[in-house]
């Protein structure tokens, strides 16, 4: 209690150094909290993709479309429950600012995907429409799409500009489910691309495939895989986080640079506490070499030196966790739509706790020490 007491009082010295060293440390570890969530969101579409789903595409590239043809042989591959379609539309609503992903998707598509809730009499009006679109919550969100509401897509890959009526919002079934796309029928598109450019018809993206036991998806990849084997369009099949993660590895290079520098923000903040640790040991010599003459250890010296050096990282680093969370959202709002899903998890938290201690640690060790093998006539003649 009494050393509780001597550490606290040490540690409030000199308010103002320990005013800016705490404020650098909840700067330090909010920034750490956010670029590790950064990365957090860059997975999230991964993290949130279902493995008992897979996905079937073109071998070479996902630029190349498959036949429509290949569905029904698809379908007929033991293990495969249902298979709906997909097309990447590519549109841009109003400015390419606005970007958000717009999918022509088959009439079974929803069912394959339980984590979007639509109301029955929003899906019913949705499929009777057919230039009905559904579109995610936290799209709506963002745009203010309402039912009934007209939503012109100017089209890139399928040109012209393409209107949408909303007859439904799909809701996420818990924040991890990014609801930021818009599906509409792959018909409508299909019917529209016939009387365009015929050659381009009959085609599909990718096909998504449910199949009826989640622990067989690699033999069941393989088997379709294998039915197009030595055609002119032959498939790769992949569970639908491994899709997923194949886009995310496109980015492999920037999200390592945000890890890096986001620990490199602990090592300086490391740094710069241990010389304020160093400046306040070195002051204090005489009353180190003091308290030896009466009769403490060198391990109590040690313990006063290393607790307040604990204490100011324990402080600091609490403050930026508290802090975190709302920064977090505020950013999210700054950002728009960038990051559909943008929370901290716990896992960040534990790392933001972990380097917090990992400063306090490394910035007492070496005061401590020194503390610790004051002598006492050396410390008494010691000018602070």
């Amino acid at each position: 209690m009494y050393a509780l007491k001597l550490i606290t009082r040490n540690a409030l010295r000199h308010k103002l150094r320990t005013t800016l060293t705490v404020f650098g440390l909840v700067i330090a570890v909010l920034a750490f909290g956010l670029l590790q969530t950064v990365i957090d969101a860059w997975y999230a579409g991964a993290s949130a993709a279902s493995s008992a789903r897979l996905v079937t595409r073109n071998a070479i590239s996902l630029v190349f479309p498959l036949p429509l043809s290949y569905e029904s042989r698809i379908r007929g591959v033991d293990g495969v429950t249902s298979v709906a379609r997909s097309n990447w539309f590519g549109g841009v609503y109003r400015d390419p600012k606005n970007f958000f992903a717009q999918f022509a998707v088959s009439d079974n598509y929803l069912d394959l995907y339980p984590e979007f809730i639509v109301p029955d009499q929003q899906r019913a009006d949705y499929q009777r429409d057919r230039k009905g679109a559904l579109v995610g919550r936290q799209l709506a969100d963002q745009f203010g799409f309402k039912l009934g509401d007209v939503v012109p897509i100017k089209g890139t890959i399928y040109p012209g500009t393409w209107e949408f009526v909303v007859r439904g919002i799909m809701e996420g079934r818990d924040e991890s489910t990014i609801t930021r796309q818009m599906v509409f029928h792959w018909e409508y598109l299909n019917e529209t691309v016939r009387k365009r450019t015929p050659r381009q018809a009959d085609q599909v993206g990718v096909f998504v495939l449910g199949v009826d036991n989640p622990d067989n998806t690699a033999a069941i990849s393989r088997n379709v895989d294998a039915v197009f084997r030595n055609s002119l369009a032959e498939t790769l099949t992949e569970t639908e986080q491994a899709f997923q993660l194949g886009f995310v590895a496109m980015s492999n290079q920037i999200i390592a640079a945000i890890r890096v520098v986001s620990y490199v923000v602990i090592v300086i903040i490391m740094a710069v506490m241990a010389n304020a640790m160093a400046m306040s040991a070195r002051e204090r010599t005489v009353e180190y070499a003091t308290l030896k003459a009466l009769g403490f250890g060198p391990g109590f010296l040690a313990l006063l030196v290393f607790g307040e050096s604990l204490a100011i990282c324990v402080a600091g680093g609490a403050l930026g966790m508290l802090a975190t969370p709302p920064v977090a959202s505020a950013f999210k709002q700054a950002v728009g739509g960038v990051f559909p899903v943008f929370t901290v998890s716990p896992q960040t938290m534990q790392l933001q706790a972990a380097c917090a201690l990992a400063v306090g640690v490394f910035a007492g060790i070496v005061p401590a020490v020194q503390a610790a093998r004051v002598r006492i006539v050396e410390g008494l003649r010691a000018i602070g």
